[in-house]
């Protein structure tokens, strides 16, 4: 059953430059499957960029894009699943948007929450691709489910 989220998360999002298109949390890949794939032990970034390195926001951007593009996370409408970030999105859950902007994401989410790490996943739950911040690096994380 959906759950309603919180309007302070809708806020959020929106202020990204994605658009909500549900007013409640979509039921796909467990949330914890997502987070142990992004935070895992054995993780390893599909790319990474260290945070001091100029332009480091804009090649995280783009790298990030690129990455989404290529999975595809991205269905033909464009819309795909991302926990609202920054604290307690992981209880929020999994939330459908469209990217109004198309570009920069990760700059976008980083100039509203102060960090621009986030988790994506395709609207089947099988193709994530998620930001994080390890010691002094951007990584972009791409993994597939089964």
């Amino acid at each position: 059953m959906p759950t309603e989220i919180d309007q302070d998360w809708m806020s959020v999002l929106q202020r990204c430059g994605l658009q909500v298109l549900h007013d409640y949390a979509i039921d796909a890949l467990p949330v914890n499957s997502a987070l142990y794939a992004v935070n895992g032990v054995d993780v390893e970034p599909t790319s990474s960029i260290p945070v001091s390195s100029a332009g480091a926001m804009g090649e995280l951007s783009r790298l990030w894009r690129t990455h989404a593009s290529v999975l595809p996370l991205h269905d033909e409408d464009g819309d795909f699943l991302i926990m609202p970030p920054g604290a307690g999105g992981s209880k929020v859950g999994w939330v459908k948007v469209k990217d109004q902007v198309g570009v920069d994401l990760p700059a976008r989410i980083a100039s509203v929450t102060g960090s621009p790490e986030f988790i994506a996943i395709s609207l089947d739950g099988r193709r994530l691709c998620a930001v994080t911040v390890e010691d002094d690096e951007y990584w972009v994380v791409v993994h597939k489910f089964a």
